[in-house]
């Protein structure tokens, strides 16, 4: 039996782990990267797209810090730029108290670099005219913006491959062990790679994986539910989301520079790793439709052409597990991001390529940890 050999193997080729790929192989790193279906094929291909750091915890600052500066850079790093447009993020409210909340998280930001700027009543009109009546003040992320999430991963790996890093395909690893000091990942068809250092970046089917290593995560797997409308002039440039407590409310919504508004948001539906499936439900995209009119009017009249879903791997305490393992040397892990890692895929990549080649990172990843979970 052959047995393929590198310094660190990583199961799962969504955006994390194929950024990981590449970042590991600028440390001259031997990298092998098995992916069960397509590189992106899974939640790094099916999401929003949006490049936001505003809206997200405290703690995840630093890390969305060092991926927006990433992404700035992607055409000299990766050669593609994944359709990145700096067009700026804008978050609205429909109520004075979220509008409080607002100010809150703009004076806690600001101490991680984040600065933001609020807008109601005649200035925000005037900034954002396509806002409708109902729209109380927003918070405008000038930096901000939003890609194509079907280009991303796929980038990061190709440049990663053209680098030296070995990409399988179609490749469902079934069992990984470890032997001595070694990881052995045995694929379903019987093919065996060999490292002494293992990457999960499995997302919603990393569970099963780390469940051999006895650390179980209580992951749950969610579809986001997501459509796009017939293209129409190009006009609105930042991306757009409401900032609600009910759920139903949460819309967001962004504009391609070929005219297209693609929107999500509102709601999950149903999603089945085992069967490799995720559902739209239909009443999600009619209120879709409803709340994009309340949010932008002028969108009223649009025909969606398409609508579509994907498997997103959520934890109870909205953060994911990123770092090494509680129980294990040479097994790290990055998956968990809760429909909200496809900005920090980038980030997420540079920062575990450092952990594993230094043995620690210059960003704060504590409240991420795998130990966390281990007293459950």
């Amino acid at each position: 039996m052959s047995v393929q050999k590198t310094d660190v193997i990583i199961v799962g080729g969504g955006i994390m782990g194929s950024a990981a790929a590449f970042f590991l192989r600028q440390r001259k790193r031997s990298v092998t990267l098995l992916e069960r279906g397509l590189v992106g094929q899974q939640a790094s291909g099916v999401n929003f797209g949006n490049v936001r750091r505003q809206g997200r915890c405290l703690p995840q600052l630093p890390l969305a810090n060092r991926s927006r500066d990433i992404w700035g850079r992607l055409p000299e790093l990766i050669g593609d730029d994944a359709e990145f447009l700096v067009s700026g993020h804008v978050r609205v409210c429909y109520d004075p108290d979220r509008m409080g909340m607002f100010e809150t998280y703009q004076r806690e930001a600001r101490a991680y670099g984040l600065d933001l700027e609020l807008l109601s009543g005649s200035s925000m009109r005037a900034k954002f005219p396509f806002l409708g009546p109902e729209v109380y003040g927003a918070s405008h992320a000038p930096i901000d913006g939003h890609a194509n999430p079907r280009l991303a991963a796929p980038a990061f790996a190709r440049a990663a491959k053209r680098n030296g890093a070995q990409i399988f395909e179609n490749t469902e690893i079934s069992v990984i062990e470890k032997e001595g000091e070694d990881f052995r990942a045995t694929s379903r068809d019987g093919r065996v790679f060999q490292a002494p250092c293992l990457l999960i970046t499995a997302g919603a089917w990393a569970d099963k994986l780390c469940a051999q290593f006895n650390e179980p995560v209580p992951l749950v797997a969610r579809g986001p539910q997501m459509g796009v409308t017939e293209p129409v002039p190009y006009g609105i440039g930042p991306a757009v989301g409401v900032s609600s407590g009910i759920e139903q409310e949460g819309l967001y919504f962004r504009q391609v520079e070929r005219g297209n508004i693609v929107f999500g948001g509102g709601g999950r539906g149903p999603a089945y790793p085992d069967k490799l499936r995720a559902y739209v439900i239909p009443e999600n995209t009619l209120n879709q439709f409803k709340q994009l009119q309340r949010l932008a009017p002028g969108l009223s009249n649009l025909n969606i052409i398409r609508v579509w879903s994907g498997i997103e791997s959520y934890l109870p305490d909205d953060l994911p597990v990123m770092g090494p393992s509680a129980n294990t040397s040479g097994l790290f892990y990055a998956f968990g991001f809760c429909g909200e890692g496809f900005q920090l895929g980038p980030g997420v990549g540079d920062v575990m390529a450092e952990l594993i080649d230094a043995g620690s990172t210059t960003t704060p990843i504590e409240p991420f940890l795998m130990k966390r979970f281990s007293n459950r």
